[in-house]
């Protein structure tokens, strides 16, 4: 269970979605209430899928195995994430893909899970006049709350979520085959450097920024030209280990920044994410770097998601 201090993070890029998504899992909760067994994990997300059954766009993709995953789930900047019928959604949840996309895109952010869910859902959204039918371009129905700006459809196994900006639809289905897995994101999160395959993992797209800010608040002020971060989490005994690849658009540069950074580990800053981040030296492969954390529990956690969800 997440510690009392985790939840002092507020949201900052992720503003509005407490209404819409309270609402959204009462439904859930409604055909919850006659099924009680465990979920059973389907098959999802295959070590050597090419995509994933999200839209582009995105900041931020977050794929996660719920049960082993779920204290760093619930350290989230989501508030919703505390209450009691988030809990039971998550409770009937085997893995969830997310992804949260930037303001000006118009949607707040779409969610897919696999689990084991009751078959009645839509006996629930029809007896509530908030919610309309609506014809997705897959050829598929969803329902759509134009009050809370949310639409969704789900299935026995899946259940599809998108939060938009405004009271128009948004298809919760994406057009197949999805977004395209970033080369070589497959393979970083199957582990590395002495790790077993990750329970969380996510790609940031433009995500520099965090980086620069980090190391210039620890006294290193440089500019990361970053691509791409990778982010994969690891049980690590009682606690977690987490590697970060930041991508670069060639070699030279990834060399360059390695040696920023093992000269800034030597500092010794009295900043815990500085710490916590430069745990390890830096591990160069062509144009990526691939930092290995130092162990941490969810204190720590919390540090490492602010910097690099909330900047």
């Amino acid at each position: 269970m997440a510690s009392k201090n985790s939840k002092s993070i507020k949201p900052k890029s992720f503003p509005a979605i407490s209404a819409s998504l309270r609402l959204c899992v009462s439904f859930f909760v409604l055909i919850f209430l006659s099924c009680q067994t465990a979920p059973k994990m389907p098959e999802v997300f295959l070590p050597d899928a090419k995509f994933a059954p999200l839209d582009a766009g995105a900041t931020t993709y977050i794929f996660a195995s719920v049960k082993e995953a779920r204290p760093i789930i619930d350290n989230l900047p989501i508030e919703e994430l505390n209450d009691k019928q988030v809990i039971q959604m998550l409770n009937r949840t085997g893995y969830l893909a997310v992804a949260f996309f930037p303001p000006e895109s118009g949607r707040r952010f779409q969610l897919v899970t696999w689990g084991n869910y009751p078959s009645n859902a839509n006996m629930a959204f029809a007896s509530n006049k908030d919610w309309s039918r609506q014809r997705s371009a897959t050829g598929q129905t969803y329902w759509h709350s134009a009050v809370n700006n949310l639409s969704i459809a789900m299935n026995s196994k899946q259940a599809f979520i998108v939060a938009s900006a405004n009271a128009q639809p948004i298809d919760p289905f994406t057009a197949p085959p999805g977004i395209e897995i970033p080369e070589g994101f497959n393979e970083f999160r199957q582990g590395s450097q002495g790790l077993s395959n990750a329970i969380l993992s996510c790609w940031l797209e433009g995500s520099g920024s965090s980086i620069t800010q980090m190391l210039n608040k620890a006294g290193v002020p440089i500019r990361v030209p970053v691509q791409r971060v990778f982010i994969s989490a690891f049980p690590s005994d009682s606690r977690y280990q987490a590697i970060i690849r930041l991508q670069f658009e060639n070699a030279s540069q990834a060399r360059g920044i390695a040696t920023l950074l093992s000269l800034a580990s030597g500092f010794g800053s009295n900043d815990e994410t500085v710490r916590l981040l430069l745990g390890h030296p830096p591990v160069q492969n062509g144009r990526n770097l691939d930092i290995k954390t130092a162990a941490f529990g969810e204190k720590e956690l919390s540090l490492l998601l602010e910097m690099f969800l909330l900047y």
